[in-house]
Protein backbone atom coordinates (compact mmCIF):
# COMPACT_ATOMS: atom_id res chain seq x y z
CA UNK A 1 0.00 0.00 0.00
CA UNK A 2 1.06 3.61 -0.57
CA UNK A 3 2.18 5.66 1.85
CA UNK A 4 -0.32 8.66 2.28
CA UNK A 5 0.37 11.97 0.73
CA UNK A 6 2.49 14.51 3.05
CA UNK A 7 2.21 18.47 2.65
CA UNK A 8 5.92 18.40 3.73
CA UNK A 9 8.66 15.39 3.01
CA UNK A 10 11.90 15.02 4.48
CA UNK A 11 15.17 16.11 3.88
CA UNK A 12 16.35 12.42 2.35
CA UNK A 13 13.55 12.24 0.45
CA UNK A 14 14.05 15.39 -1.19
CA UNK A 15 17.70 15.26 -1.53
CA UNK A 16 16.94 11.60 -2.79
CA UNK A 17 14.45 12.96 -5.38
CA UNK A 18 17.08 15.73 -6.36
CA UNK A 19 19.54 13.22 -6.97
CA UNK A 20 17.85 12.08 -10.29
CA UNK A 21 18.86 15.10 -11.78
CA UNK A 22 22.64 13.84 -11.90
CA UNK A 23 21.10 11.68 -14.74
CA UNK A 24 18.70 14.36 -16.45
CA UNK A 25 21.51 17.08 -16.18
CA UNK A 26 24.15 14.92 -17.95
CA UNK A 27 22.13 13.21 -20.50
CA UNK A 28 20.30 16.62 -21.82
CA UNK A 29 23.64 18.35 -21.55
CA UNK A 30 25.93 16.18 -23.09
CA UNK A 31 24.58 15.21 -26.03
CA UNK A 32 23.55 19.10 -26.68
CA UNK A 33 27.22 20.55 -26.58
CA UNK A 34 29.28 17.87 -27.48
CA UNK A 35 27.47 15.49 -30.27
CA UNK A 36 27.02 17.75 -33.27
CA UNK A 37 30.40 18.96 -33.32
CA UNK A 38 31.61 15.06 -32.55
CA UNK A 39 29.65 14.26 -35.38
CA UNK A 40 31.09 17.24 -38.30
CA UNK A 41 34.70 17.44 -36.47
CA UNK A 42 35.81 14.00 -35.78
CA UNK A 43 33.82 11.69 -37.91
CA UNK A 44 33.65 14.62 -40.91
CA UNK A 45 29.84 14.32 -40.90
CA UNK A 46 28.37 16.91 -42.74
CA UNK A 47 26.44 19.72 -40.89
CA UNK A 48 22.92 19.29 -41.85
CA UNK A 49 23.07 15.44 -41.90
CA UNK A 50 24.51 15.59 -38.20
CA UNK A 51 21.79 17.73 -37.33
CA UNK A 52 19.10 14.90 -38.57
CA UNK A 53 21.12 12.01 -37.16
CA UNK A 54 20.79 13.89 -33.58
CA UNK A 55 17.04 14.53 -34.44
CA UNK A 56 16.15 11.34 -35.04
CA UNK A 57 16.57 9.09 -32.10
CA UNK A 58 14.44 11.80 -30.18
CA UNK A 59 11.93 11.94 -32.76
CA UNK A 60 11.42 8.44 -31.45
CA UNK A 61 11.19 9.37 -27.93
CA UNK A 62 8.14 11.88 -28.56
CA UNK A 63 6.33 8.68 -29.43
CA UNK A 64 7.76 6.70 -26.57
CA UNK A 65 7.57 8.63 -23.94
CA UNK A 66 3.62 8.79 -23.59
CA UNK A 67 3.77 4.64 -23.79
CA UNK A 68 6.39 4.70 -21.31
CA UNK A 69 4.45 6.96 -18.73
CA UNK A 70 1.08 4.57 -18.89
CA UNK A 71 3.26 1.63 -18.50
CA UNK A 72 4.77 3.37 -15.40
CA UNK A 73 1.44 4.24 -14.01
CA UNK A 74 0.11 0.68 -14.45
CA UNK A 75 3.27 -0.28 -12.47
CA UNK A 76 2.03 1.95 -9.71
CA UNK A 77 -0.96 0.79 -9.59
CA UNK A 78 0.47 -2.82 -9.12
CA UNK A 79 3.46 -2.38 -7.09
CA UNK A 80 3.02 1.08 -5.48
CA UNK A 81 6.35 2.29 -6.68
CA UNK A 82 7.91 3.67 -9.51
CA UNK A 83 11.57 2.92 -8.46
CA UNK A 84 11.74 -0.04 -10.75
CA UNK A 85 11.38 1.93 -13.84
CA UNK A 86 14.00 4.70 -12.05
CA UNK A 87 16.93 2.35 -12.09
CA UNK A 88 16.32 0.14 -15.16
CA UNK A 89 16.20 3.38 -16.94
CA UNK A 90 19.39 5.11 -14.93
CA UNK A 91 21.18 1.78 -15.70
CA UNK A 92 20.60 1.87 -19.54
CA UNK A 93 21.43 5.27 -19.52
CA UNK A 94 24.72 5.46 -17.69
CA UNK A 95 25.94 2.08 -20.03
CA UNK A 96 24.27 3.12 -23.11
CA UNK A 97 25.96 6.95 -22.86
CA UNK A 98 29.61 5.31 -22.68
CA UNK A 99 29.13 3.80 -25.46
CA UNK A 100 28.02 6.23 -28.17
CA UNK A 101 30.93 7.69 -28.00
CA UNK A 102 33.35 4.48 -27.59
CA UNK A 103 34.31 5.57 -31.22
CA UNK A 104 35.25 1.81 -32.65
CA UNK A 105 36.41 3.27 -35.93
CA UNK A 106 34.87 1.43 -38.40
CA UNK A 107 36.91 3.37 -41.07
CA UNK A 108 33.77 4.74 -42.81
CA UNK A 109 31.83 8.12 -42.37
CA UNK A 110 28.70 6.14 -43.20
CA UNK A 111 29.44 3.27 -40.65
CA UNK A 112 30.50 5.54 -37.88
CA UNK A 113 27.68 8.03 -38.03
CA UNK A 114 25.38 5.11 -38.16
CA UNK A 115 27.00 3.71 -34.91
CA UNK A 116 26.11 6.73 -33.76
CA UNK A 117 22.39 6.77 -34.62
CA UNK A 118 22.03 3.53 -33.35
CA UNK A 119 23.17 3.70 -29.94
CA UNK A 120 21.53 7.02 -29.62
CA UNK A 121 18.50 5.72 -30.14
CA UNK A 122 18.75 3.54 -27.76
CA UNK A 123 20.07 5.60 -24.85
CA UNK A 124 17.35 8.23 -25.63
CA UNK A 125 14.98 5.58 -25.20
CA UNK A 126 16.39 4.15 -21.75
CA UNK A 127 16.16 7.92 -20.69
CA UNK A 128 12.54 7.68 -21.80
CA UNK A 129 11.75 5.28 -18.85
CA UNK A 130 14.01 7.34 -16.57
CA UNK A 131 12.74 10.33 -17.45
CA UNK A 132 8.97 10.06 -17.46
CA UNK A 133 8.70 8.32 -13.93
CA UNK A 134 11.22 11.25 -12.33
CA UNK A 135 8.89 13.55 -13.81
CA UNK A 136 5.95 12.29 -12.10
CA UNK A 137 7.05 12.13 -8.70
CA UNK A 138 6.74 15.56 -7.47
CA UNK A 139 2.90 14.90 -8.07
CA UNK A 140 2.94 12.07 -5.93
CA UNK A 141 5.61 12.98 -3.16
CA UNK A 142 3.36 16.02 -1.72
CA UNK A 143 -0.07 18.08 -2.43
CA UNK A 144 1.73 21.10 -1.05
CA UNK A 145 1.45 24.12 -3.52
CA UNK A 146 4.66 25.82 -1.87
CA UNK A 147 6.35 22.03 -1.19
CA UNK A 148 5.94 21.48 -4.75
CA UNK A 149 7.84 24.46 -5.51
CA UNK A 150 10.79 23.95 -3.10
CA UNK A 151 11.31 20.50 -4.49
CA UNK A 152 11.42 21.63 -7.98
CA UNK A 153 14.18 24.50 -6.94
CA UNK A 154 16.15 21.93 -5.14
CA UNK A 155 15.98 19.72 -8.05
CA UNK A 156 17.19 22.53 -10.32
CA UNK A 157 20.06 23.20 -7.94
CA UNK A 158 20.95 19.47 -8.28
CA UNK A 159 20.52 20.20 -11.81
CA UNK A 160 22.20 22.79 -11.93
CA UNK A 161 25.60 21.00 -10.44
CA UNK A 162 25.41 18.26 -12.60
CA UNK A 163 25.13 20.99 -15.59
CA UNK A 164 27.99 23.01 -13.88
CA UNK A 165 29.73 19.77 -13.58
CA UNK A 166 29.26 17.76 -16.70
CA UNK A 167 28.86 20.96 -18.98
CA UNK A 168 32.29 22.38 -17.62
CA UNK A 169 34.19 19.03 -17.31
CA UNK A 170 33.07 17.35 -20.66
CA UNK A 171 34.67 19.94 -22.99
CA UNK A 172 37.76 19.64 -20.79
CA UNK A 173 37.77 16.27 -20.58
CA UNK A 174 37.35 16.57 -25.20
CA UNK A 175 39.68 19.05 -25.61
CA UNK A 176 42.78 18.25 -23.03
CA UNK A 177 42.50 14.48 -23.79
CA UNK A 178 41.92 15.62 -27.83
CA UNK A 179 40.50 13.13 -30.81
CA UNK A 180 38.24 10.26 -30.19
CA UNK A 181 40.29 9.50 -27.30
CA UNK A 182 39.09 12.52 -25.70
CA UNK A 183 35.32 11.71 -26.60
CA UNK A 184 35.89 7.64 -25.04
CA UNK A 185 37.41 9.09 -21.91
CA UNK A 186 34.58 11.51 -21.35
CA UNK A 187 31.55 9.10 -22.32
CA UNK A 188 32.77 6.74 -19.63
CA UNK A 189 33.58 9.41 -17.06
CA UNK A 190 29.85 11.21 -17.52
CA UNK A 191 28.45 7.41 -17.44
CA UNK A 192 29.64 6.71 -14.49
CA UNK A 193 27.70 10.02 -13.10
CA UNK A 194 24.86 9.00 -14.29
CA UNK A 195 24.91 5.74 -12.56
CA UNK A 196 25.64 6.97 -9.36
CA UNK A 197 23.03 9.58 -10.10
CA UNK A 198 20.27 6.86 -10.69
CA UNK A 199 21.34 4.29 -7.92
CA UNK A 200 21.50 7.45 -5.15
CA UNK A 201 18.19 8.60 -6.26
CA UNK A 202 16.53 5.25 -5.58
CA UNK A 203 17.95 4.59 -2.19
CA UNK A 204 17.31 7.90 -1.55
CA UNK A 205 13.75 7.40 -1.97
CA UNK A 206 13.24 4.13 -0.66
CA UNK A 207 10.28 4.34 2.06
CA UNK A 208 9.13 7.84 0.52
CA UNK A 209 5.27 8.44 -0.27
CA UNK A 210 4.13 7.06 -3.55
CA UNK A 211 0.62 8.94 -3.62
CA UNK A 212 -2.92 7.49 -3.40
CA UNK A 213 -3.71 4.56 -5.55
CA UNK A 214 -6.07 5.16 -7.70
CA UNK A 215 -6.85 3.04 -11.13
CA UNK A 216 -5.07 4.15 -13.99
CA UNK A 217 -6.87 4.93 -17.43
CA UNK A 218 -8.71 2.37 -19.24
CA UNK A 219 -7.92 3.20 -22.91
CA UNK A 220 -6.13 5.18 -24.97
CA UNK A 221 -9.03 6.74 -26.13
CA UNK A 222 -10.21 7.87 -22.81
CA UNK A 223 -6.15 9.46 -22.62
CA UNK A 224 -6.57 11.63 -25.84
CA UNK A 225 -10.31 12.57 -24.83
CA UNK A 226 -8.57 13.80 -21.41
CA UNK A 227 -5.44 15.51 -23.24
CA UNK A 228 -7.92 17.11 -25.49
CA UNK A 229 -9.60 19.13 -22.73
CA UNK A 230 -6.95 19.45 -20.80
CA UNK A 231 -6.18 22.96 -22.00
CA UNK A 232 -4.06 24.21 -19.66
CA UNK A 233 -1.83 21.60 -19.76
CA UNK A 234 -1.47 21.42 -23.12
CA UNK A 235 -0.57 25.07 -23.15
CA UNK A 236 1.96 24.68 -20.45
CA UNK A 237 3.30 21.69 -22.27
CA UNK A 238 3.94 24.30 -25.29
CA UNK A 239 5.53 27.00 -23.39
CA UNK A 240 7.92 24.57 -21.77
CA UNK A 241 8.76 23.03 -25.48
CA UNK A 242 9.47 26.16 -27.63
CA UNK A 243 11.70 26.99 -24.44
CA UNK A 244 13.36 23.99 -24.13
CA UNK A 245 13.82 24.22 -28.35
CA UNK A 246 15.83 27.75 -27.21
CA UNK A 247 18.08 26.21 -24.76
CA UNK A 248 19.12 23.23 -27.15
CA UNK A 249 19.75 25.64 -29.51
CA UNK A 250 21.97 27.45 -27.06
CA UNK A 251 23.69 24.33 -26.13
CA UNK A 252 24.44 23.06 -29.49
CA UNK A 253 26.30 26.55 -30.30
CA UNK A 254 28.36 26.81 -27.09
CA UNK A 255 31.47 24.23 -28.50
CA UNK A 256 31.35 26.63 -31.95
CA UNK A 257 30.98 29.88 -30.32
CA UNK A 258 34.14 29.41 -28.13
CA UNK A 259 35.96 28.23 -31.26
CA UNK A 260 34.94 31.02 -33.41
CA UNK A 261 33.12 33.80 -31.48
CA UNK A 262 35.53 34.37 -28.53
CA UNK A 263 38.54 32.60 -30.31
CA UNK A 264 39.75 29.97 -27.78
CA UNK A 265 38.47 26.57 -27.45
CA UNK A 266 38.81 26.65 -24.01
CA UNK A 267 36.21 29.51 -23.47
CA UNK A 268 33.42 27.10 -23.46
CA UNK A 269 34.29 25.57 -19.68
CA UNK A 270 34.10 29.07 -19.01
CA UNK A 271 31.06 30.25 -20.68
CA UNK A 272 29.13 27.57 -19.12
CA UNK A 273 30.23 27.99 -15.80
CA UNK A 274 29.39 31.84 -16.15
CA UNK A 275 26.32 30.67 -17.09
CA UNK A 276 25.31 27.44 -14.58
CA UNK A 277 26.90 29.26 -11.50
CA UNK A 278 24.58 32.55 -11.76
CA UNK A 279 21.67 29.85 -12.42
CA UNK A 280 23.00 27.89 -9.19
CA UNK A 281 22.94 31.21 -6.88
CA UNK A 282 19.65 32.24 -7.79
CA UNK A 283 17.97 29.01 -7.84
CA UNK A 284 16.89 28.88 -3.76
CA UNK A 285 15.42 32.63 -4.77
CA UNK A 286 12.96 32.31 -7.50
CA UNK A 287 10.71 30.05 -5.07
CA UNK A 288 10.36 33.47 -3.24
CA UNK A 289 9.23 35.22 -6.08
CA UNK A 290 6.94 32.69 -6.85
CA UNK A 291 5.49 32.78 -2.86
CA UNK A 292 5.78 36.80 -3.28
CA UNK A 293 3.77 37.55 -6.89
CA UNK A 294 2.78 33.73 -8.01
CA UNK A 295 4.38 31.39 -9.82
CA UNK A 296 2.98 33.17 -13.62
CA UNK A 297 4.84 36.36 -13.02
CA UNK A 298 8.04 35.00 -11.55
CA UNK A 299 7.51 32.75 -15.00
CA UNK A 300 7.31 35.68 -16.86
CA UNK A 301 10.05 37.31 -15.17
CA UNK A 302 12.42 34.85 -16.10
CA UNK A 303 11.66 34.54 -19.33
CA UNK A 304 12.44 38.19 -19.74
CA UNK A 305 15.66 37.95 -17.97
CA UNK A 306 16.83 35.25 -20.96
CA UNK A 307 15.20 36.92 -23.47
CA UNK A 308 17.37 40.02 -22.42
CA UNK A 309 20.72 38.10 -21.99
CA UNK A 310 20.05 36.60 -25.60
CA UNK A 311 20.28 40.04 -27.50
CA UNK A 312 22.92 41.01 -25.54
CA UNK A 313 24.89 38.13 -26.84
CA UNK A 314 23.81 38.73 -30.18
CA UNK A 315 26.75 41.64 -30.19
CA UNK A 316 29.64 39.75 -28.80
CA UNK A 317 31.55 40.04 -31.60
CA UNK A 318 31.81 43.80 -30.73
CA UNK A 319 31.79 43.95 -26.82
CA UNK A 320 34.28 43.08 -24.54
CA UNK A 321 34.42 39.26 -23.43
CA UNK A 322 33.53 40.86 -19.39
CA UNK A 323 30.62 42.39 -20.80
CA UNK A 324 29.45 39.33 -22.91
CA UNK A 325 30.04 37.08 -19.78
CA UNK A 326 27.74 39.34 -17.66
CA UNK A 327 24.59 38.89 -20.85
CA UNK A 328 26.08 35.16 -20.00
CA UNK A 329 24.95 35.14 -16.10
CA UNK A 330 21.80 37.03 -16.94
CA UNK A 331 20.79 34.24 -19.27
CA UNK A 332 21.72 32.13 -16.23
CA UNK A 333 19.22 33.66 -13.80
CA UNK A 334 16.32 33.61 -16.13
CA UNK A 335 17.31 29.98 -16.98
CA UNK A 336 16.84 28.95 -13.53
CA UNK A 337 13.41 30.22 -13.21
CA UNK A 338 12.19 28.82 -16.60
CA UNK A 339 13.43 25.50 -15.03
CA UNK A 340 11.75 26.25 -11.61
CA UNK A 341 8.29 27.59 -12.64
CA UNK A 342 6.81 25.51 -15.15
CA UNK A 343 7.82 22.40 -13.39
CA UNK A 344 6.38 23.67 -10.13
CA UNK A 345 2.93 24.18 -12.07
CA UNK A 346 2.62 20.88 -13.66
CA UNK A 347 2.67 18.96 -10.25
CA UNK A 348 -0.60 21.35 -9.32
CA UNK A 349 -2.40 20.68 -12.96
CA UNK A 350 -1.95 16.86 -12.46
CA UNK A 351 -3.39 16.34 -8.97
CA UNK A 352 -6.49 18.37 -10.21
CA UNK A 353 -7.07 16.43 -13.17
CA UNK A 354 -6.45 12.84 -10.87
CA UNK A 355 -8.97 14.77 -8.20
CA UNK A 356 -11.26 15.39 -11.10
CA UNK A 357 -11.02 11.88 -13.00
CA UNK A 358 -10.23 9.74 -10.19
CA UNK A 359 -7.39 8.08 -11.96
CA UNK A 360 -3.70 8.25 -12.19
CA UNK A 361 -2.78 10.75 -14.87
CA UNK A 362 0.70 11.48 -13.36
CA UNK A 363 2.50 9.01 -15.49
CA UNK A 364 1.11 9.49 -18.61
CA UNK A 365 1.15 13.41 -18.12
CA UNK A 366 4.94 13.14 -17.13
CA UNK A 367 5.39 11.05 -20.65
CA UNK A 368 3.64 13.74 -22.66
CA UNK A 369 5.38 16.40 -20.91
CA UNK A 370 8.71 14.40 -21.47
CA UNK A 371 8.05 13.70 -25.16
CA UNK A 372 7.26 17.28 -25.43
CA UNK A 373 10.99 18.14 -24.06
CA UNK A 374 12.79 15.77 -26.03
CA UNK A 375 11.48 17.01 -28.90
CA UNK A 376 12.73 20.32 -28.31
CA UNK A 377 15.87 19.52 -27.10
CA UNK A 378 16.10 17.25 -30.13
CA UNK A 379 15.29 19.75 -32.55
CA UNK A 380 17.71 22.50 -31.37
CA UNK A 381 20.86 20.91 -32.91
CA UNK A 382 19.38 20.03 -35.73
CA UNK A 383 18.26 23.88 -35.91
CA UNK A 384 21.47 24.90 -35.21
CA UNK A 385 23.17 22.47 -37.84
CA UNK A 386 20.63 23.87 -40.28
CA UNK A 387 22.12 27.64 -39.09
CA UNK A 388 25.18 26.07 -39.84
CA UNK A 389 24.40 24.91 -43.29
CA UNK A 390 22.81 28.28 -44.13
CA UNK A 391 25.65 29.75 -43.49
CA UNK A 392 28.05 27.73 -45.14
CA UNK A 393 29.98 25.91 -42.30
CA UNK A 394 32.85 24.01 -43.48
CA UNK A 395 33.02 20.42 -41.56
CA UNK A 396 36.34 18.42 -41.64
CA UNK A 397 38.27 15.79 -39.31
CA UNK A 398 40.14 17.92 -37.16
CA UNK A 399 38.35 21.00 -36.83
CA UNK A 400 41.11 23.20 -38.12
CA UNK A 401 38.99 24.61 -41.32
CA UNK A 402 39.11 28.28 -41.76
CA UNK A 403 35.38 29.48 -41.70
CA UNK A 404 33.90 31.83 -43.73
CA UNK A 405 32.27 34.98 -42.38
CA UNK A 406 29.11 33.77 -42.86
CA UNK A 407 29.33 30.65 -41.03
CA UNK A 408 30.95 32.84 -37.94
CA UNK A 409 27.77 35.16 -38.43
CA UNK A 410 25.68 32.07 -38.48
CA UNK A 411 27.16 30.63 -34.90
CA UNK A 412 26.74 34.05 -33.28
CA UNK A 413 23.37 34.49 -34.54
CA UNK A 414 21.93 30.89 -33.50
CA UNK A 415 24.01 30.85 -30.39
CA UNK A 416 22.36 33.91 -29.30
CA UNK A 417 19.60 35.81 -30.58
CA UNK A 418 17.31 32.65 -32.58
CA UNK A 419 17.08 31.24 -28.60
CA UNK A 420 15.95 34.55 -27.08
CA UNK A 421 13.26 34.48 -29.60
CA UNK A 422 12.23 30.85 -28.94
CA UNK A 423 12.39 31.23 -25.10
CA UNK A 424 9.86 34.42 -25.73
CA UNK A 425 7.51 33.09 -27.86
CA UNK A 426 6.17 31.42 -24.92
CA UNK A 427 5.31 34.21 -22.74
CA UNK A 428 2.24 35.40 -24.47
CA UNK A 429 0.74 32.49 -23.86
CA UNK A 430 1.56 32.62 -20.08
CA UNK A 431 -1.94 33.59 -19.28
CA UNK A 432 -4.13 33.37 -15.46
CA UNK A 433 -5.71 30.11 -17.40
CA UNK A 434 -2.60 27.83 -17.24
CA UNK A 435 -2.94 27.96 -13.69
CA UNK A 436 -6.33 26.74 -13.97
CA UNK A 437 -6.76 22.59 -14.52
Amino acid sequence: MALPVQTRIGHRARIGYSLGSLVTGAFTTVPGLLLLPYLTDTLAVPGAIAGVLVLLPKMWDVVFNPIAGRLSDASLVRHGSRRPFLLCGGIGVAVLFAAIFAHPGFGSTALDAGYVLVLYLLCATAFGVFQVPFNALPAELTDSYGERTRITSWRMGFLAIAVLLSGGGAPALVHGIGGAAGYRVMGASVGLVILLGAVLMVLGLRGAPVGRLRPGAQSWRELLVTMRRWRSFRTLVLVYTLQALGLATLLAGVNYASRYVFGDPGVQTWLFVGFVLPALMTMPLWPRVGQRWGKLWGFRAACIAFGVAAAGLAAALVLPIGVSFVFVALAGVGYAGIQVFPLAIMPDLITAEEERTGETRAGIAAGVWTGSETLGMALGPGLFGLVLGLGGYVSSVDAGVVQPDSAITAILLGFSLLPGVLVMLGLPLLRREVLEP
